[in-house]
């Protein structure tokens, strides 16, 4: 019952309708708030004179509209008009639903007089519905000229009564007690105490039947339905309903008023043909209602599911960072080992050699020290004795210094390069696959220049006359993946090739020339697989403008076939697949495709697969 206290709310004041009217719209005011939304317009203006001099306009026509109506982009109230150009608009108030309501204009001060100065044009109300801001005019009976929604005030009184009224006991003198019982005949809520006390279950009253507090709130609802009055003959009732105006009359109404000549059938029929309509509307709806609520179900389900993935998969991911990281710093301490060593090797050469010409400048020194105290001697015979000797051991110690012996046997460079640029593209081009069903459009940015995009990604042509290649965004290294090619152009007999590649693949030759890609290329007759510039596998069917070319890649089995039109195209083109690889095309400007992604595996490959 909550849910429906909205519809019982006057979208004007934003409180239950209090006296509510139906618009011809069928949208309810209150009457009240029906009168503080009043507009005065001039009588040419007025939505009847326009109908009357037969202008193009309806009843929600938004010409109209923009006349008798202002919209705020800031605040997406409502509002209308107080007056024309020739007269001041009125400030407006705002209601705490958010329409706009204009209290009546204040009066003009008199023109002055002048004997030349025309009768002021005869003005008419117009009201505004704030719903669908139909613009609605008003006749010489005003706001009584809409009929009053009795059936409404009878909903909002059921349920305030419903709401408000608590299940006590009528008969506690002091702080009632809570109902035990309802006496339908006596139409009395009693307490179990003032049941036996007022109520016994012997003589007359044994008679009447008691029922629980709920059920007899449900009866007490059900009363006799009250007989409505005619807005136009007050001391008439409703006893016809009128057809064509879809609204009850009285009799007199069909006598003398507007609707004699309209057709009318009984009301009582047309209560109970409405009534069943409703209800038949109301089945349908209630229908909606209920998947609806299994589909919040369902999507709260989806919810949880998706939180528990979320961190199950994020858990995952850290795992696998980690693990390349465990990976980098396992090969960083090798390659440092290696820098050890190299300096460990370098140090003992270095040292070596200081050692060694330490040893022969010792011997260099003594020897020129030994030769100095000989030439002071001054024994002729005694110095021509060793003189040759000596001669010969300086010149010998002499040329063994001059033989590289002062050239330093190791740099202190480092003769050491990391190559790491492949680990850093690898890092770069580091990326989720789809282990599932993937939608995937072709990559611009890893395409060759002269590729042409549209259709968001999916279609592609070319500028030249040579085979350029285009990439798919998604790459794959495990799961069942299948997509199609359509071929939107084909001009000249073309062979345009498909399949998958790597992403170094070259960009400015036919798929499959190099060994980074595994293609089938295929012209109007037939088709051939290629591989690192292998061709094998002619096979007769070839493709025309509005086939359709199949890629399968499965890399549970290490497999990819093609298929044209449905049909397998060969045996199986390609085996041992592993590792990461892209969906690939290459064409020229005679061929345009269209990508297709998101598909089923097909039913040839779907039946092989379930007989083996």
């Amino acid at each position: 019952m909550e849910e429906m206290e909205e519809e019982l709310k006057c979208p004007v004041c934003g409180s239950f309708y209090r006296e509510p009217i139906i618009l011809p719209c069928s949208h309810n005011l209150c009457q009240a708030c029906a009168r503080n939304i009043l507009v005065q317009t001039p009588e040419a203006e007025s939505p009847q004179s326009r109908r009357a001099s037969g202008s193009a306009a309806s009843d929600y026509d938004y010409l109209d509209l923009d006349k008798m109506s202002l919209y705020s982009e800031a605040d997406s109230g409502y509002g209308s008009y107080g007056g024309f150009a020739s007269a001041p608009t009125t400030p407006c108030q705002k209601s705490p639903n958010g329409v706009r309501v204009f209290p009546p204009a204040a009066p003009l001060p008199p023109p002055p007089p002048s004997a030349l100065a025309p009768p002021p044009p005869p003005r008419s109300a117009c009201l505004t519905c704030p719903q669908c801001h139909r613009s609605l005019g008003l006749d010489e009976r005003g706001l009584r000229g809409f009929p009053r929604n009795r059936l409404l005030e009878a909903v909002i009184d059921r349920y305030q009564q419903g709401r408000a009224a608590a299940l006590r006991c009528q008969l506690c003198e002091k702080a009632p007690k809570e109902a035990a019982v309802m006496c339908e005949q006596c139409d009395v809520f009693y307490c179990e105490p003032c049941r036996l006390r007022c109520h016994p279950p012997r003589g007359p009253l044994a008679k009447h039947r008691l029922v629980p507090p709920a059920q007899g709130r449900v009866s007490r609802r059900l009363s006799p339905r009250k007989i409505s009055t005619c807005t136009d003959h007050e001391l008439e009732n409703h006893s016809m309903y009128c057809v064509q105006c879809k609204s009850p009359v009285c009799y007199q109404c069909l006598e003398e008023g507007k609707h004699s000549s309209h057709e009318v059938k009984a009301l009582g029929a047309m209560w109970k043909l409405h009534k069943s309509q409703l209800s038949q509307a109301l089945n349908g709806l209630s229908d909606r209602a209920k998947e609806a609520k299994e589909f919040l179900v369902q999507l709260r389900n989806m919810v949880q599911q998706i939180q528990e993935n979320s961190v199950e998969f994020e858990a995952c991911l850290v795992a696998q960072c980690d693990a390349l990281i465990d990976a980098l710093n396992r090969r960083k301490a090798q390659l440092l080992s290696r820098v050890n060593k190299e300096h460990e090797h370098k140090l003992k050469v270095v040292r070596d050699q200081i050692s060694h010409c330490t040893v022969k400048l010792r011997q260099t020194t003594g020897l020129m020290e030994y030769c100095l105290e000989v030439i002071k001697e001054n024994d002729p015979s005694g110095f021509l004795q060793i003189s040759d000797a000596l001669i010969r051991r300086v010149h010998l110690t002499e040329d063994q210094w001059g033989k590289g012996t002062l050239t330093p046997r190791m740099t202190t460079d480092f003769d050491l390069n990391l190559d790491n640029a492949p680990l850093l593209q690898s890092i770069h081009q580091l990326d989720f696959v789809q282990m599932k069903v993937a939608w995937f459009s072709f990559d611009p940015s890893s395409a060759h220049a002269d590729i042409i995009f549209s259709n968001d990604n999916l279609t592609v042509t070319c500028n030249s006359y040579d085979d350029r290649v285009v990439l798919g965004k998604t790459g794959f290294s495990k799961g069942l993946h299948y997509w199609e090619l359509s071929i939107d152009r084909y001009d000249n007999h073309p062979d345009p090739a498909f399949g998958v590649a790597r992403i170094d693949v070259l960009k400015d030759a036919m798929l499959g020339k190099d060994d980074k890609a595994w293609a089938m290329y295929v012209d109007n007759n037939r088709s051939w697989f290629m591989h690192n510039n292998s061709h094998t596998n002619r096979t007769e069917g070839g493709i025309t403008k509005g086939a359709t070319v199949g890629v399968l890649l499965d890399l549970t089995r290490r497999t990819l076939t093609f298929s044209i039109n449905e049909d397998q195209q060969g045996p199986v083109a390609f085996e041992n697949l592993e590792g990461l690889f892209f969906p690939a095309v290459s064409l020229n400007r005679n061929v345009q495709v269209t990508l297709h992604t998101g598909l089923p595996v097909p039913e040839f490959y779907a039946s092989r697969s379930a007989m083996q």
